[in-house]
């Protein structure tokens, strides 16, 4: 189609068009576009190795795939209930019951969602009433300020510290009578942060004090390094009704495009998360539903691999980052590298292009994870094969910033 001319019929509309977005805000004027998805899209321009976006480049376990295949010659191809295939809902069950301790009906308290992403999308707009607040640690996964401000939500920000510590009383203070809910990530997207149990405690207490929800997003539960555990605030003493527990395949049996989810909730939260849930999306692929049964069979032994593998290309990422002039700690968990660039005399964006085009790696600058800030942060990803993340390393050893 060619470009509209000066003076025709269809310059005048675009004319009359972008008069009525001038006049009529949007919500989405409030916040920028994925900042990890557009370093994936530079990552393929320029033929870099992706470690921005968090998605791995080996394959899932094969029952997954057989399971998947199965399903679909079997013909679960249609509609599942809404809120989720009924066998999968109890396999949930079973499963959240012996890892985390907390135990759901599945016909009145699981909901099975598009991703994780939907999950915290529909959270939100089930429990949120414009001008209500809440509170996001800081730095956060980037969807946490939009779905806030998508649902009508004032976001308050309380710091995480460098050390990756909470201060109690900037917590505190950050409750008051317009808080509705606190969203947490454990383990902590981009830091990698283990909240302890006694720093959960912490919060939960607040929580119960100023009658406050907690979202939490829990999808990489099963990456944990160093002996350390998981523990869920939804199975703290007066916590099961006022958490949303979200989980998610993707991030812990390799399959980020199957797209299938879970909230979990007491069922008055729930009977107003499915509703959400049911215009967004209707519900998760039906087939990939029952083929993530098969994921919750896997042996307990799967877990264990699971965390010594992601150890052991943690260790090569940090070394390959620290050999290049990056600062950087291990995480505690997760599949991330936050690493700080101050050294390099150049700010996080501008120095995430140069990498992409100049080295070939792909990381994600640190603004993105904070509503102010972050100009001195990357972060890369190390959930990749053994010898991708060594050929990143080999290319950012060649940096030179002159």
């Amino acid at each position: 189609m060619n470009p509209a001319k000066p003076g025709t019929r269809h310059s005048f509309q675009k004319d009359i068009m972008a008069q009525f977005f001038s006049t009529y805000p949007s919500r989405a004027d409030n916040f920028s576009e994925s900042v990890i998805r557009e370093m994936t899209r530079l990552s393929l321009k320029y033929n870099a190795i992706n470690l921005a976006q968090g998605f791995p480049d080996f394959p899932c376990p094969a029952e997954l795939k057989i399971a998947a295949c199965e399903a679909v010659n079997e013909d679960y191809n249609q509609y599942a209930i809404t809120w989720g295939a009924q066998d999968l809902r109890e396999a949930l069950a079973a499963r959240v019951e012996q890892f985390n301790g907390m135990t759901f009906d599945p016909q009145m308290e699981i909901t099975v969602t598009c991703g994780s992403t939907e999950a915290m999308m529909a959270s939100m707009l089930a429990i949120i009433q414009p001008g209500d607040e809440v509170i996001v640690p800081e730095p956060f996964y980037e969807n946490y300020g939009p779905d806030a401000q998508i649902s009508g939500a004032v976001p308050r920000y309380v710091q995480i510290g460098d050390n990756f510590s909470i201060d109690g009383e900037a917590w505190k203070s950050a409750f008051n009578k317009k808080t509705r809910a606190i969203i947490l990530n454990t383990p902590n997207n981009p830091t990698g942060k283990i909240f302890s149990r006694q720093e959960l405690q912490f919060i939960a207490d607040l929580c119960i004090d100023n009658n406050v929800i907690a979202i939490t997003d829990e999808i990489y539960e099963h990456i944990l390094y160093d002996g350390r555990k998981h523990v869920s605030i939804g199975s703290l003493d007066g916590m099961h009704d006022r958490t949303i527990t979200i989980g998610s395949f993707s991030k812990t049996y390799s399959v980020t495009g199957w797209r299938v989810g879970y909230a979990l909730a007491g069922d008055e939260i729930t009977g107003r998360l499915r509703k959400i849930h049911d215009f967004l999306t209707v519900g998760a692929p039906a087939p990939l539903q029952h083929a993530c049964i098969a994921a919750l069979r896997l042996p307990e032994s799967y877990y264990r691999k699971l965390a010594q593998e992601y150890d052991k290309k943690r260790r090569i990422l940090f070394d390959g980052l620290r050999n290049a002039g990056f600062a950087c700690q291990l995480p505690e968990g997760a599949y991330y590298i936050f690493t700080d660039i101050a050294g390099f005399g150049m700010k996080d964006t501008e120095f995430a292009r140069y990498l992409v085009e100049k080295t070939g790696v792909a990381a994600v600058p640190g603004s993105s994870f904070y509503h102010e800030g972050g100009e001195t942060k990357l972060r890369f990803t190390f959930s990749k094969k053994d010898e991708t993340l060594v050929e990143a390393c080999r290319r950012l050893e060649t940096l030179d910033i002159g």
